[in-house]
């Protein structure tokens, strides 16, 4: 059984009150005076009729007030479900049924949406900060193995699951992360993620516990980020494949005091990755979920080049092996990764049947296909669920659309398999273009550099690529 702790907040509160907590703009607030505002915001939840042992929802853009929100539902022992924005409201609602939550905090026009709703008590952030509230004393305390927060994945065929995270989960993927990308006392980070997201919320977690400044932004603009890395001294910034290429095409080499741009969301094109060490860019690269709470595997800082591509190995107290049909595969053999750890989940939310099909022995089954090379080091090939069976062969529709990324004509490409009376089903490619490009030349390159059978048999040029939140592409709905 895990002992309890003191709320996180207050307890960083008293060991360095005075240290800059969130930077957002020309707010900022201290780690003092972000629980003050904290405290106060959890005494007016508490007036909401929130309590000790509920839910609450939470539907906000990147802002100071949601980091207030998050905290302050700490601070009375509520858990959390996070709301993406960019869902629907049917897609909303499904979730706020699910997870049983009493109240909703967002933002107009959301607010109105679902003022209406007879099943959850809705406030506007703006609203709930004018009520009075009685003043309280001290935070819940945090016991590690309770659920902190809720996040819906967005599963490619039925409903989503809610991703149950608990204290426990949010503590050991911070320090892990810290145990291998090392900790310095002016480390800064920026978050341009939603915080809806697991890769925007765990920054918040690691706010706390390593007493470290976020500088949070609304969404990723390359020029606002730029200078945020100079006038706020960022040393680290989370980023997915489109941020990163967005960043890499807009600087000659790596700007100071930069050290890491950590990567996850998926596989990164080769070429990519190339440019980025050519300009000195410090890409790290990782592997995590919503289930594993982010990163669970990360490459070491002294890999990234010689294992240029490689998610590196298992964090500090995790493990990943490769499996195939039961059987542990050997280096080169591709198969599901699954991963084990104290940073994986406690399991979906009121859905025994996916909990017993996701896990074994302790062993959570990722969906993901990969393969350790000769040293140990992860490569993440593609969702298996994206996975191309054509004339029986295996296609990854990562690998195409990397190559097909190193063609200066492509902006974004997405490949999915469509049906072939013939072979089943063969890659087609989906593209977002900088400049009008022959069909003819997309297929020279494509057979330069791929065997026959992975050349997409079909090119469409599209206006935008379908992506979730935090822009990883949605090959479903291509």
């Amino acid at each position: 059984m895990l002992m309890d702790q003191p709320n996180w907040l207050q307890q960083r509160a008293v060991l360095t009150p005075d240290r800059v907590a969130v930077i957002q703009g020309n707010q900022q607030l201290t780690f003092l005076q972000l629980h003050k505002e904290t405290k106060k915001m959890a005494a007016q939840l508490k007036s909401c009729s929130i309590r000790k042992g509920d839910t609450a929802a939470i539907l906000l853009t990147n802002r100071i007030e949601m980091v207030i929100a998050v905290h302050a539902c700490f601070f009375l022992g509520v858990r959390i479900v996070l709301l993406n924005t960019k869902l629907s409201k049917a897609e909303r609602t499904y979730q706020l049924e699910h997870s049983e939550a009493q109240l909703l905090m967002t933002e107009q026009p959301f607010a109105q949406e679902h003022k209406k709703d007879h099943f959850v008590r809705t406030f506007a952030i703006e609203d709930i900060q004018q009520i009075p509230a009685e003043p309280l004393s001290d935070a819940a305390g945090i016991h590690l193995d309770d659920t902190a927060t809720i996040m819906y994945t967005s599963g490619t065929t039925g409903r989503p699951k809610g991703v149950m995270q608990t204290f426990a989960n949010h503590y050991f993927s911070a320090v892990s992360s810290a145990l291998n990308l090392g900790l310095a006392e002016n480390d800064r980070w920026l978050i341009a993620l939603p915080l809806f997201h697991i890769s925007g919320l765990s920054a918040l977690f690691k706010s706390v516990i390593y007493g470290m400044t976020v500088v949070l932004h609304q969404k990723f603009d390359v020029e606002d980020v730029l200078h945020s890395i100079k006038d706020n001294q960022v040393t680290i910034i989370s980023v997915v494949q489109t941020t990163l290429s967005r960043l890499a095409a807009s600087v000659d080499n790596c700007p100071e005091p930069l050290r890491c741009l950590l990567l996850g969301g998926g596989p990164a094109p080769y070429a990519l990755l190339e440019e980025c060490k050519k300009k000195r860019m410090p890409v790290v690269q990782s592997y995590g979920m919503t289930e594993t709470c982010s990163q669970i595997a990360t490459l070491a800082p002294e890999y990234s080049i010689t294992k240029l591509g490689s998610a590196g190995k298992p964090l500090f107290a995790s493990s990943i092996r490769i499996e195939q049909n039961g059987a542990v595969c050997k280096s080169g053999e591709h198969g599901e990764i699954t991963v084990k750890g104290p940073a994986v989940m406690k399991g979906y939310l009121k859905n025994e049947a996916a909990n017993q099909e996701s896990f074994e022995e302790g062993w959570f089954k990722t969906g993901d296909i990969g393969y350790f090379d000769d040293d140990g080091f992860l490569y993440v090939l593609d969702r298996r669920s994206d996975l191309i069976i054509s004339g029986g062969e295996n296609i990854y529709p990562a690998e195409i659309e990397a190559v097909l990324l190193a063609h200066p004509a492509v902006a974004e490409a997405g490949v999915k398999g469509a049906d072939d009376e013939t072979w089943g089903k063969v890659p087609h490619a989906y593209l977002v273009v900088n400049e009008p490009v022959d069909e003819q030349e997309l297929f020279r390159f494509c057979r330069e550099r791929l065997a026959s059978y992975k050349v997409p048999k079909a090119f469409h040029v599209v206006g935008q690529l379908p992506r979730n939140a935090s822009n990883k592409l949605m090959r479903h709905k291509l």
